[in-house]
């Protein structure tokens, strides 16, 4: 057995020392083999080739010089890439392999097969050049993947294949982009036994939030079948997120986004020179989750120990056995764009004079660009795009990497977040839109548009050029205060974005926009579904539901995801969550919510807030928004979770709402649950004392204080120079109110605009001595340096 031990080396026998030997993956399967599977994560066994057994087959080739001139005749112009890369792998594929090696493969195949229990194994064949996977490097997809080899003769053939990748025209460009000597890079070759994920599913996960970096949450992409169409993407697969610091607690399922893909296709077995091939997946498959809730939080929980014994985010490809339901990890790599990113300065864009949404799909970066259309469909025509335009397209592979630098943006049909096109996009610093649908279909070849990826975690490609503004936001050096400073946050999409903000918290999330954005429906038409008289909202809401037997399942599952992700982005911190306050020409915007909904003169003082939440109208719905604050805090574990009742008129009012409350679930001081009361009415200043004795906290909302203060109503354009949260009849009522709130030990805070516009306004809140106020991420800044100088001046006093 010594020409096994010299040209191959079982992955048990491997560790992150080995890269030089045998290539960053098979150094990785080979830690992971030695020192995780006593953690419980299963990785499929199998060997690799060394690095000598490559120099070993240049050698007996004679291949070095044949290399060599190859390689300087294209520096020096003389031969085009494409020429030069054909030209090396023809020399590889001709080769004969030297005895001993050949002998030593076939070796430990044959001991990989007895050890399988069977008489030849089937094993994916992957490619590990020994300089891969370092930190600014990923190397992603440069080299071939071969699936489904069995036997010894495709086992050799597949491997001189692999050998042949090296110098495929992607991998010849990367290593000259990224300064590696050609000649310095050697080859292994992983064989792996596989895990028949083309009967169960697979896919890619990340450690890390890979548009924003946020380190506390997993982030998995699923399909069925096998893995190579969501490396590729040319699968739209399903999408979870999982929160980190909640895992591997018994009790809590902290799952907080479930996003269902398409998957239209999965790869199979083949037969014979095609040893895998696309199908369409079933109605039922492109239906269901690929993933059940345990598998999800399995995975996550090996993500968090994976990256835990690195030190570092991580890149992970796993797998699931359709025959045994067991789960594997097949490859982990470092994570190589968010762990370069510098944490105290990032970028905010704003964008004005948007035209229409041409199209939409997954955000990929952050960024904004503009310029015109090069529609590229195929990839014998990507020598027709042109620099520095916006690349729309189907899908990509590595060979689309030359023109992917040039592109000043990305736009694909398909694809999920661990796709090609997104990994690519990523490390080139480019905003990409992928997953689109048919951006092929809408976009054309000298449209000029705009590609917003700053909005959260939906991209959308404009009609026109737009203006952009670009603001750097550092928050490296902020002072600390006393008073705290919180942001208003209400788009789930968006809310990793500002996870790096040094904030108190968030002291108003809106429910309405979860509800609006992600629901859509009414929750009394879910309720009441099988009432409605509105065909059409019928259909609609059967479409939107499709998966959830008990429709009012729905309404609790995306609330509770949505706010999930606002609690995760500053967890343990508080977050102040309103409960709906859509007025009820609002409510009645919604799918069929016009059916449940009065007519009103004057809705904003109407049947709005508190009053809402006892009304037979609408009790049943405000019963689902309790199951699912219920959800968010007991079950998936964000304690950190405040409610907050809006447009409470009295403390009769509010004795009936926190009753509705503790009947579902949500008592007042049971788990730790704080509940608050906005303050916006006169009422609520009149009577601060009596409210402080039912509720933990007063919220000030400034612009309906202002507007039931001075009777302006604050939509009003007539009347817009009346509007003045600064009246000295308004500050008046916000003096006194901190003052009462004060008296009585409780909370309180403001979550108006009024600071973020007026800096004055923030000092006149300081020295009223309020808690806390809440402010636009975009003002932050500004917000907290004026909080700062008036606390220094009043300690200097």
């Amino acid at each position: 057995m010594s020409a096994v031990t010299q040209s191959t080396a079982w992955f048990e026998t491997l560790g992150r020392h080995d890269v030089s030997r045998v290539g960053g993956k098979n150094a990785s399967l080979g830690e992971m083999v030695q020192t995780l599977s006593s953690k419980g994560i299963n990785v499929p066994p199998g060997f690799a080739t060394t690095a000598d057994a490559y120099w070993n087959y240049v050698e007996a080739n004679k291949l070095e010089d044949r290399m060599t001139g190859l390689l300087a005749d294209w520096e020096a112009g003389k031969s085009t890439l494409a020429e030069t890369g054909q030209a090396i792998r023809a020399i590889f594929l001709r080769g004969d392999w030297p005895t001993d090696t050949e002998k030593a493969i076939i070796e430990a195949y044959r001991e990989l097969s007895r050890r399988a229990g069977v008489s030849e194994a089937e094993v994916a064949v992957r490619s590990s050049a020994t300089a891969e996977d370092l930190p600014d490097a990923s190397f992603a997809g440069q080299q071939e993947t071969f699936l489904n080899i069995k036997g010894e003769k495709a086992l050799i053939d597949a491997c001189r294949r692999c050998y042949a990748s090296l110098f495929t025209d992607r991998a010849i460009s990367y290593r000259k982009a990224k300064g590696f000597d050609h000649m310095k890079v050697a080859l292994s070759i992983g064989v792996q036994q596989m895990v028949r994920s083309d009967l169960g599913g697979s896919g890619v996960m990340f450690s890390i939030d890979t548009e924003t970096g946020f380190d506390k949450v997993v982030l998995i992409n699923a399909a069925w079948g096998l893995g190579e169409n969501v490396v590729q993407g040319t699968v739209d697969p399903d999408e979870y997120q999982v929160f980190k610091p909640l895992l591997g607690k018994p009790s809590l399922t902290p799952i907080i986004e479930k996003k269902r893909g398409a998957k239209d296709i999965k790869m199979i077995y083949g037969t014979g020179d095609a040893p895998t091939r696309n199908v369409p997946t079933s109605k039922a498959e492109r239906a269901a989750y690929v993933l059940s809730d345990p598998e999800i939080l399995t995975l996550a929980e090996w993500a968090t120990t994976i990256e835990a014994h690195y030190g570092c985010p991580m890149d992970m490809e796993w797998a699931r056995d359709g025959r045994t339901g067991a789960m594997y990890i097949v490859q982990a790599r470092p994570e190589t764009v968010q762990a370069r990113r510098g944490a105290g300065v990032f970028k905010t864009y704003e964008i004005k004079n948007k035209g229409k949404v041409l199209a939409r799909g997954l955000s990929i970066g952050d960024a904004v660009a503009t310029g015109q259309v090069c529609l590229i469909e195929t990839a014998k025509d990507i020598g027709k795009f042109v620099d520095g335009s916006i690349l729309v397209t189907q899908t990509t592979d590595p060979d689309w990497v030359p023109i992917m630098k040039r592109a000043a943006a990305i736009v694909t049909d398909h694809g999920g977040r661990t796709s090609h096109a997104a990994i690519v996009s990523r490390e080139l610093g480019l905003p990409a839109v992928v997953g689109t649908g048919n951006a092929t279909e809408l976009l054309h070849t000298g449209q000029e548009v705009t590609i917003s990826c700053a909005e959260g975690d939906e991209g959308f490609i404009y009609e026109g050029i737009a203006d952009v503004t670009v603001n750097d936001l550092d928050v490296s050096d902020l002072p600390s205060t006393a008073t705290h400073v919180m942001l208003n946050l209400a788009n789930p999409g968006s809310a990793f974005r500002w996870w790096r903000m040094p904030s108190d918290g968030i002291g108003l999330a809106r429910m309405e926009f979860v509800v609006s954005n992600a629901i859509r429906v009414h929750p009394m038409a879910l309720v009441h579904f099988d009432r409605l008289k509105d065909e059409a909202a019928k259909n609609e809401i059967a479409a939107l539901t499709l998966g959830y037997d008990h429709k009012p399942d729905y309404f609790v599952d995306k609330l509770s995801r949505g706010l999930a992700r606002l609690a995760a982005a500053v967890f343990p911190k508080p977050v102040i969550v309103r409960m709906s306050d859509f007025k009820t020409n609002e409510y009645a915007g919604l799918v069929g919510g016009a059916e449940f909904e009065p007519d009103e003169e004057n809705p904003m003082i109407g049947f709005r807030g508190a009053s809402r939440y006892y009304s037979p109208r609408y009790r049943e719905g405000f019963a689902l928004e309790c199951q699912a604050i219920r959800r968010l805090r007991d079950e998936m574990g964000f304690t950190n979770v405040v409610v907050m009742i809006p447009f409470c008129r009295s403390v009769g009012e509010a004795d009936k709402v926190l009753g509705v409350m503790a009947e579902n679930g949500l008592k007042r001081g049971e788990n730790g649950l704080q509940v608050y009361v906005m303050c916006e009415i006169p009422s609520n200043v009149i009577l601060a004392a009596k409210f402080a004795d039912r509720f933990d906290g007063f919220s000030i909302g400034s612009n309906d204080l202002t507007q039931l203060t001075l009777g302006v109503d604050r939509d009003s354009g007539e009347l817009a120079d009346l509007f003045d949260e600064q009246d000295e009849a308004v500050k008046w009522m916000i003096e006194k109110v901190i003052t009462e709130a004060r008296k009585a030990g409780a909370k309180i805070g403001l979550c108006g605009q009024a600071p973020s516009d007026h800096p004055e306004f923030a000092e006149f809140l300081v020295e009223c001595g309020i808690n806390s106020m809440s402010v636009s991420p975009d003002s932050f800044i500004a917000v907290k340096r004026k909080v700062a100088e008036t606390e220094a001046r009043a300690s200097r006093k």
